[in-house]
């Protein structure tokens, strides 16, 4: 018996209904035109998961610079049902870690999952994420509607640089 062929390939005009027929299959939300056009633009960032030749699976990321950080946001990670454990999500995964890790300059990667998806959330603990927040009312239109934050910490984010002893344009009382 021959071993399956498992590879990521590039998100492009040419697939993109793929991805967003896959999407539909496997996640309980829609996700709206921009977030497909976005997903054209970002490279290494969005991935298709082949299985001979086969669609079944996406990873589509964005850089996050919110809260004085440059992190890696994880919008969706998922993979056709009758295909899952049979490594193509580890992929995916390991292939996000990769980019990190050559960038070097991301202090984590997060993503949110529906607080009663347990299986999503042991495979990515066993990755090092690990639930630091959870958002209520995170979804609109699923129930449970709340969301545990999952994230893998890379490196603490560096604190804004001291000028003579001070950050530079912090706020003062008025007094310099």
């Amino acid at each position: 018996m021959t071993r399956a062929k498992i590879e990521l390939g590039d998100v492009t005009p040419h697939n993109i209904k793929q991805l967003k027929k896959l999407n539909t299959v496997v996640f309980p939300v829609s996700y709206n035109d921009k977030f497909y056009k976005d997903v054209l633009e970002a490279g290494e960032l969005a991935k298709l998961a082949y299985y001979n030749d086969i669609v079944v699976g996406a990873v589509c990321c964005r850089i996050d610079m919110s809260e004085n950080s440059r992190r890696l946001y994880i919008m969706t990670l998922g993979c056709l049902y009758p295909y899952r454990r049979l490594g193509i999500g580890s992929l995916m995964v390991e292939h996000v870690l990769k980019y990190v890790e050559q960038d070097g300059n991301f202090d984590s990667i997060f993503l949110h999952v529906q607080v009663n998806n347990e299986g999503a959330i042991d495979f990515y603990k066993k990755f090092g994420f690990e639930i630091v927040e959870t958002k209520e009312h995170y979804y609109k239109r699923i129930e449970p509607a709340d969301a545990h934050v999952l994230q893998k910490t890379l490196r603490e984010p560096q604190p804004a640089p001291l000028v003579n002893g001070t950050v530079p344009h912090a706020k003062t009382n008025g007094h310099d």
